[in-house]
């Protein structure tokens, strides 16, 4: 089978492919037939020496360029992933296993749109003057320095281009280590930006497990580590960054609650519930995975989710008419597979899926849990596959008080035709992004990030330039200065 244009080695450092296979093999294996596509090689301690200097180096010419000339190269390497949408979104495919009819829309295209977004704002970075009688203060936003940037496995691309935009249209550099189970896409992105007119070193690749990531984020010369990834993970990453006094962003998991009052439409409410269950096959961070219907029209509601869930196509994510597809892997699937087993032990009532499919790949059909109660595991722990937790509720403050009752806090989402009552809910759930009678939409615009255990700090929006900057402060005394002596 002809595979989409793949990268041509392992890391991209200093404007540049780079490879060392000194570094242990990575297999990129194909999650619907289990094929090796690709083999990288993690980097050496050399590598990333070399990563980290190209970065260091680039980094104060970057940030010396205007504002405008910085976000004129960003908007360009927009322009030119979405004239290549069509083999990012296949190399997407091939890297992740979810399926191109998902990859065409979802995936560059949001990289894109990141890019364009931040290389607009580039050149809007600027201080304030305040007035104090004769004296003023003016101040400067100016970038951290080298950033480094850890990517999780389900949005590859995306992720690549959701740190990279904001860091370097503030005049930062980066050093990128995706995650080394979807190891390719990132490597295109670094390409395209040199294509579009990055200077070497503003934007590198480096493969690797954790070895490599502690070796990033402890480094003197880092100043900002941002890290999309699982809670156990981010508290890791977040103490060794801790220990340098260096900027954070963690964008971690959840386990997040969606509200289904008893006058909802039921067909959105079902809608929202598939798009924050079985997107991506389940392996989204800020899914809904605890459903809480009022149990007035539980049985609608299931009987319908289970209605248009028998109309998913699963099968090779390669064609377009297939609308699920694999785990990304086969650890995952496993993983998937021993909660489902949980929930079944635990009492939960099995109303759809549940079971491995009997082909080549990670297949794990849809599967949605009824009378799930809130001290069951499946109704506790990030699963983070395509696993529903249905429970009932009977008054709004019950519901919000259970919604609330988790150490996650990423997103939340309300449906109910009572817009009073859904802004009053939202308004009372502890969590970070949060929806009205819809789900999971992420708009570049919008800012994306939890509290609690989900994380810190915020991506997308001005208020990911926030994260990006730092303000310097000038006193300017305009007369003679007095002293004691």
């Amino acid at each position: 089978m002809a595979y989409a244009p793949q990268p041509t080695a392992s890391h991209y450092i200093g404007g540049v492919y780079v490879e060392d296979t000194g570094g242990d093999a990575i297999p990129v294996i194909f999650a619907a037939t289990g094929e090796t596509i690709a083999t990288v090689h993690a980097g050496t301690p050399a590598i990333v020496e070399r990563a980290l200097a190209a970065a260091t180096d680039a980094q104060a010419e970057w940030a010396a360029m205007t504002g405008r000339m910085r976000g004129r190269i960003l908007t360009r390497a927009a322009q030119i992933i979405r004239e290549r949408n069509r083999e990012l979104s296949e190399l997407e495919t091939l890297d992740t296993g979810k399926p191109l009819q998902e990859t065409l829309v979802a995936d560059a295209t949001s990289g894109a749109d990141a890019l364009e977004y931040f290389g607009g704002l580039a050149a809007t970075l600027t201080g304030e003057h305040i007035q104090l009688g004769e004296d003023w203060v003016y101040t400067r936003r100016e970038a951290l320095g080298v950033c480094v940037g850890i990517g999780a496995w389900n949005y590859p691309t995306q992720i690549a281009c959701w740190k990279a935009a904001p860091a370097l249209a503030c005049g930062n550099t980066m050093v990128f280590k995706p995650s080394e189970t979807t190891p390719l896409c990132a490597l295109k992105i670094a390409e395209i930006l040199t294509e579009a007119g990055a200077p070497p070193g503003v934007f590198n690749v480096v493969q690797g497990m954790g070895a490599v990531g502690a070796q990033l984020v402890t480094d003197p010369r880092v100043a900002k580590v941002s890290l999309t990834g699982s809670v156990p993970t981010g508290k890791r990453v977040y103490a060794a960054a801790a220990a340098e006094m260096k900027h954070v962003t963690m964008e971690l998991g959840g386990k997040s609650p969606m509200l289904v009052f008893e006058d909802a439409d039921i067909e959105n409410a079902v809608g929202g519930a598939i798009l924050g269950n079985f997107y991506s096959s389940g392996q989204v961070c800020s899914n809904g995975t605890r459903v809480f219907v009022h149990r007035a029209i539980k049985e609608a509601f299931l009987d319908r989710l289970a209605a248009r869930l028998s109309d998913a196509v699963i099968g090779d994510p390669r064609d377009e008419a297939v609308n699920f597809g694999p785990m990304v892997s086969e650890r995952q699937m496993q993983t998937v597979l021993g909660y489902i087993e949980k929930g079944l032990a635990e009492g939960a009532r099995l109303v759809t899926g549940g079971t491995r499919l009997d082909r080549d790949g990670w297949f794990v059909t849809p599967t949605v849990f009824a009378d799930v109660t809130d001290d069951m595991t499946i109704a506790r722990e990030e699963i983070f596959g395509p696993v529903m937790a249905v429970l009932d509720f009977d008054d709004e403050a019950e519901a919000i008080a259970r919604a609330n009752d988790t150490p996650y806090g990423l997103s939340a989402g309300v449906f109910t035709r009572d817009l009073a009552r859904a802004h009053r809910v939202i308004a009372q759930l502890r969590a970070g992004t949060c929806f009205i009678n819809s789900y999971n939409d992420a708009p570049v615009e919008a800012p994306f990030g939890g509290v609690k255990m989900s994380g810190v700090g915020r991506e997308n929006s001005r208020a990911a330039l926030e994260h990006y900057s730092q303000v310097k402060s000038v006193y300017v005394r305009m007369g003679d200065l007095e002293a004691p002596f």
